[in-house]
Order: structure tokens, then sequence, then C-alpha cells
């Protein structure tokens, strides 16, 4: 399955009583598998889970750690970008070269990398001490 389709699948499971706006995304690990997610909110919106941070999740909840590309897809007029902490989330499993691409369920495209969706991003080095 691509990436476009597990992400296209998943978006309908989002649980979206509020904002009624259902994301999906996909990731493609080093092994080759997809990890999906969709967004969850709660009765305390805006307190729920982005579809890409459900995905990290499902990854590396079955024990892998690297993204190698990633597929969001959202019922909107032009391609969404990933919220900032998803952002965040993005670049603690990818290398800033890693392909984002951005959907409308019309079948609109943008391709990103992770670096451009979070230029001067926080990072690990960021904490050294030394």
């Amino acid at each position: 399955m691509s990436l476009r389709d597990a992400a296209r699948a998943v978006r309908e499971n989002a649980y979206v009583p509020y904002s009624r706006y259902k994301v999906g995304a996909a990731l493609r690990a080093p092994s080759g598998a997809v990890y999906v997610g969709c967004n969850v909110e709660n009765v305390a919106y805006p307190e729920g889970t982005c579809a890409e941070a459900g995905a990290i999740a499902a990854m590396v909840a079955a024990g892998e750690t690297e993204i190698l590309e990633a597929y969001v897809i959202a019922d909107a007029e032009h391609p969404v970008p990933p919220c900032g902490g998803c952002r965040q989330k993005l670049a603690e499993f990818a290398k800033s070269d890693v392909t984002v691409t951005l959907a409308t369920i019309d079948g609109d495209e943008q391709e990103m990398r992770v670096a451009d969706l979070l230029p001067g991003a926080f990072s690990a080095s960021h904490m050294d001490r030394t």
C-alpha cells in the first residue's frame, strides 16, 4: 500500500466530533513498514492527538525510531502543513532531508523537506553543555 492510500484510509477513522476536521498520516520506516495515525479529539478540545503524533507513536511502539518519508492528508482547499508540535516530532525521528508530502483529499500535493518545515529545529545538540 502506498503512503497516500494508507493516509487516506486511516483519515476516515479520525475521531473529530468537535472540529469535524479529519487528518490522516502515514510514515515509512527503514524496515519498509508503514505506520499510520489519525487525529483524535476529546471534549477538552483542543487537547487531542494529531495524526502525525499518532503515526509516530505507532512506529515507536513497534520498535522503530526512524522516518524515511511521510504523507499527511486533510480535507482542505490547499495542502496543510503539520502543527508546530508535530514538526518538532517529525524532526526528532526524520533526517532534515526527508520528504513530507502534504495533500488534500482532492489530490493536490506539496512536497517539503523536514528542514523546510522546521528551520532552526531544536535538537539534542542544543542540550550539550560541553
